[in-house]
């Protein structure tokens, strides 16, 4: 089955419902089948049944590692000797370290001089190249593609890349099985990866699922798209959720603007305040980022929509500078 934009049956999407199954083969034998938890405290501060897809639990401690690994594993064999690159200052270049090194190949990571050395030495330990450039997307990319040029390596882009995509989804596969009956699924939205492969997971399964995102307000292109019919690119983020302040791309936001029922805003304060209260209540050690979805369903905004018991909650990752907690 292929999701199809409404009202035009020639349009296809970047993936396909076979492309997020097909995926879910192929990184079968490499990515953890995370659990699902529940939190009554949770639960009655929603004011519904919330089941939580803990991704953070995931191999590199985030979904990055299934979308990186279904690229890097579906590489023909001459493409994958040349290795791969990609240009990240978190969890994708940590993701794409591990899936590069799993099948035996190089891995060419960009990242910024002001990345934390915490993330650097994540990315080598899993035996990724390290790049330094210039802290701007712009020298991130132009560095990337001089590595492509250099050594031929496939690139892989953090999300706006169809394998990345359909193996994001594969997160949505296994909620819907862990958790029969959700009524929605909620994730946190940055450049879409995510979102876009839940929604061709939830609505090419059953067509009545609602999706719903979360956005930080600092960094909130994503509600600004949705509200103008348009994709506007981010400019200036500034949030705490440091792994969403990147801009939907062109793959990924057709399925935003068509199979999004809404994106929620939060603020930052909504955010540590969520992440706090995971870790308390829930014993769930989540990021900023993952705590974006779960400040969304704790939200007035979310809390007043109607007909939904029973919501999924992807907490996409829990790679925390420990040293530099919100609080």
């Amino acid at each position: 089955m292929t999701l199809q934009p409404p009202g035009n049956p020639v349009a296809v999407y970047a993936a396909s419902l076979r492309d997020v199954m097909d995926a879910a083969e192929r990184i079968a034998a490499f990515s953890h089948v995370t659990p699902v938890v529940t939190c009554a405290t949770l639960d009655r501060l929603a004011g519904r049944n919330l089941f939580f897809k803990c991704e953070n639990l995931q191999r590199v401690g985030a979904f990055k590692f299934r979308g990186a690994t279904n690229a890097v594993m579906k590489l023909s064999e001459e493409a994958a000797r040349r290795g791969v690159v990609t240009q990240s200052s978190g969890n994708h270049g940590q993701a794409l370290a591990l899936a590069a090194r799993l099948r035996g190949i190089d891995a060419h990571i960009v990242m910024p001089s002001n990345v934390s050395p915490v993330k650097r030495h994540a990315v080598q330990e899993y035996g990724g190249r390290v790049v330094e450039c210039e802290a701007t997307l712009t020298a991130r990319e132009k560095a990337a593609a001089a590595v492509q040029a250099e050594t031929g390596a496939a690139l892989v882009h953090p999300y706006n890349d169809r394998d990345v995509i359909a193996g994001q989804g594969t997160a949505a596969l296994e909620l819907m099985r862990q958790a029969p009956g959700l009524q929605a699924i909620v994730t946190p939205v940055g450049g879409g990866g995510l979102l876009s492969g839940t929604c061709v997971a939830a609505r090419g399964t059953d067509a009545s699922l609602r999706i719903f995102a979360g956005e930080p307000r600092g960094a909130d292109d994503a509600a600004r798209s949705k509200a103008a019919g348009e994709l506007i690119p981010q400019t200036a983020p500034d949030t705490i959720a440091d792994g969403l302040l990147t801009s939907l791309g062109d793959l990924t936001w057709p399925l935003v603007r068509d199979e999004v029922e809404r994106v929620i805003t939060v603020d930052d304060g909504e955010t540590v305040a969520a992440m706090r209260l995971a870790w308390e209540r829930a014993k769930l050690l989540i990021e900023p980022s993952a705590a974006v979805a779960l400040a969304t369903v704790l939200s007035d905004e979310f809390r007043a929509l109607e007909g939904l018991e029973r919501v999924g909650v992807v907490l996409s990752g829990g790679n925390v500078d420990l040293d530099a907690l919100p609080w």
